[in-house]
């Protein structure tokens, strides 16, 4: 019986990946896309979307709840 092999591209070049243990930065094809990735989010370039309802300041306070 053989396994399927699943083959997804890497969000950052585009290339061919094998989702399985050969591949350790699925779903990046390797080190260099997975950090491009991580500094795009770092540096807010991608974001995960909002409905708009809350802002940033929502649900935020620098006091401390425990001393209510």
């Amino acid at each position: 019986m053989e396994t399927e092999v699943i083959e997804v591209n890497c969000p950052t070049c585009g290339k061919i990946v094998i989702w399985g243990e050969q591949s350790p930065y699925r779903p990046f094809c390797c080190k260099r896309c997975q950090l491009i990735d991580l500094g795009e989010w770092a540096d807010e370039e991608k974001r995960i979307s909002s409905n708009g309802e809350l802002s940033d300041s929502d649900e935020w306070s620098e006091e401390d709840p425990l001393q209510h």
